[in-house]
């Protein structure tokens, strides 16, 4: 298992850093697009007035062997549902994973979408069919926040629960611009508005993908760090029964000699 994890490790690890880079600078084009001056406005830079109907989104895996992967995640999980439910009226719970699903049901919480179909190997096709029902109702009315909880991937040694807000996209307007940026940065063909209608969902469904990846990553890296740590414990753990039995062969055997003696013994008296 240590094997096969480290090989979907390499892999999913790939993707990820694949998808960094995209992640990155789209995120800083709306955030210098927002800071350019221009009056442009788009429906998922603007925050709502009043919060009334919130998702929140939880990451987890599958399977379980994997450390203190998934009990991380859910016990930032129901941290972050419970202020949730103090601010928000109407709060739905979606989750992405088995064994979130049973740590939700083991505890009476009611799951409004289940997902299970997210393995180490997410496509953006899966990803975008859930970010365009997002987009949709948040446009319509009838989501005001979108809340994800997941796994983040800095690095081997290093991956931490994060609990992110990408919905409404409101934060990048106080974004600080690119270095070197300025007002006339950019030249807008056709329009701003135009631009903004193709870069803000594709910066959203891009940031929910990039979650996903580093969910898929991370997963990974606690499976394989888990089983190298069961595999060690394991040949200690054969190392100290061998060495038990070969003390137990070896006082058997000796107490067999001895009675051999004293039968030899007991013959010549």
């Amino acid at each position: 298992m240590e094997l096969i994890a480290t090989a979907r490790f390499k892999k999913a690890m790939d993707r990820a850093h694949a998808a960094t880079a995209y992640t990155r600078r789209i995120t800083q084009l709306v955030a210098d697009l927002a800071n350019s001056g221009l009056e442009v406005k788009h429906p998922l830079l603007e925050g709502r007035e009043t919060t009334k109907r919130a998702v929140l989104l939880v990451l987890s895996a599958n399977r379980g062997l994997c450390g203190g992967y998934n009990s991380n995640v859910q016990r930032a999980t129901f941290l972050r549902l419970a202020e949730m439910q103090a601010q928000v009226p109407e709060v739905s719970l979606e989750i992405s994973g088995k064994r979130g699903l049973a740590a939700a049901k083991f505890r009476n919480i009611a799951v409004a979408e289940a997902y299970t179909h997210f393995e180490d190997k997410p496509s953006f096709e899966e990803v975008e069919l859930l970010a365009n029902r997002y987009l949709e109702s948040y446009i319509a009315g009838n989501l005001d926040r979108l809340d994800v909880v997941y796994m983040r991937f800095e690095s081997v040694s290093r991956q931490f629960v994060t609990v992110e807000t990408l919905l409404p996209l409101g934060n990048l307007e106080g974004a600080q611009p690119a270095a070197g940026a300025t007002q006339s940065q950019y030249e807008f063909l056709p329009s701003a508005e135009s631009i903004l209608e193709e870069v803000v969902p594709t910066s959203f469904k891009v940031k929910l993908f990039k979650s996903f990846l580093d969910a898929a990553v991370s997963e990974q890296v606690a499976r394989m760090v888990a089983m190298k740590a069961a595999t060690k414990s394991a040949g200690d753990r054969i190392q100290q029964l061998s060495m038990a039995y070969n003390r137990a062969r070896q006082s058997q055997i000796t107490g067999e000699i001895m009675e051999i003696i004293g039968g030899v013994e007991a013959l010549k008296n």
